[in-house]
């Protein structure tokens, strides 16, 4: 039976206390010992100097392959090559290339497609490109088969592997994954998974995200919100099922959106574990 990948995601802290505590974090997120760890990019690459310097301490000091994201919109390929040159300088192999959110009002730059960003990373060389794919469509796609589309000029682009988004039906991952390999994409498909464990956090990143949230969801939402340690077991417990029946549906890998929790990631872990 194949190993399925389990990774995941932290997100760079916003002021300098914080900093500390994202390093004392990724400790213990080490000890479950995962395939990768990815660094987010704040929007408008507020966060690029944390992500490129969390990227290399996870790579090299961790001993953890790391993935650092990279979101092209509203830069310059002067912008970009820098970025990659300092990713290169400390040791980061791996990118996870997105075209990113464009702010109100703002131009996309010399970049206007996630496809382009990955054309001119191959260009620069020296990095395994990673992509994401969306289970339920991208916002912006006219249908879901242009979603397919993209997802196969990427793969010919060198991907060869996927991030979801995060999503809490895995019919519409399995949706996604039969039409990729209906059109001829062969790789690595990682199921991105949201822990419901903060309901102010789930709507908010619900209504960026465009993920529908299911009734048994809502329901333990509206059933637990005054309720914290209610509402975190309830969540814990969804995100167990929906990965269980990931792996046993043959999943690729499993990306935990682990809103930088060490908790949070080995509460779910240690519930997994032995299926992986």
């Amino acid at each position: 039976m194949k190993k399925t990948m389990f990774s995941l995601e932290v997100f760079p802290p916003k002021d300098s206390v914080a900093v500390e505590e994202i390093y004392n974090s990724l400790g213990q997120f080490a000890l479950i010992k995962p395939d990768f760890i990815s660094v987010t990019y704040g929007a408008g690459g507020s966060s690029q100097g944390l992500t490129a310097e969390i990227s290399s301490y996870i790579s090299t000091r961790l001993n953890i392959p790391s993935v650092a994201h990279l979101t092209c919109v509203g830069a310059t390929k002067d912008n970009i090559g820098n970025i990659l040159a300092r990713l290169q300088s400390l040791g980061v192999k791996n990118i996870l290339a997105l075209r990113g959110d464009l702010p109100q009002g703002e131009s996309l730059g010399d970049f206007k497609h996630a496809t382009d960003l990955i054309e001119f990373i191959n260009d620069f060389g020296g990095f395994e490109v990673s992509a994401a794919c969306y289970p339920e469509g991208h916002t912006e796609s006219p249908d879901f088969a242009f979603d397919v589309e993209v997802a196969k000029r990427k793969y010919d682009l060198g991907v060869k592997r996927f991030v979801s988004q995060l999503f809490f039906d895995n019919d519409d991952f399995y949706r996604m994954a039969e039409e990729f390999k209906k059109a001829g994409i062969d790789a690595q498909i990682s199921a991105g998974i949201m822990p419901v464990t903060n309901a102010k956090q789930i709507y908010r990143i619900v209504s960026l995200s465009g993920a529908k949230l299911p009734a048994k969801i809502t329901k333990a939402v509206a059933k637990f919100e005054n309720n914290p340690e209610a509402l975190y077991q309830a969540g814990i417990n969804y995100a167990v099922d929906q990965i269980t029946d990931l792996v046993a549906n043959g999943a690729d890998g499993i990306h935990l959106y682990s809103m930088n929790k060490p908790k949070t990631a080995t509460d779910i872990f240690n519930n997994i574990k032995n299926i992986l």
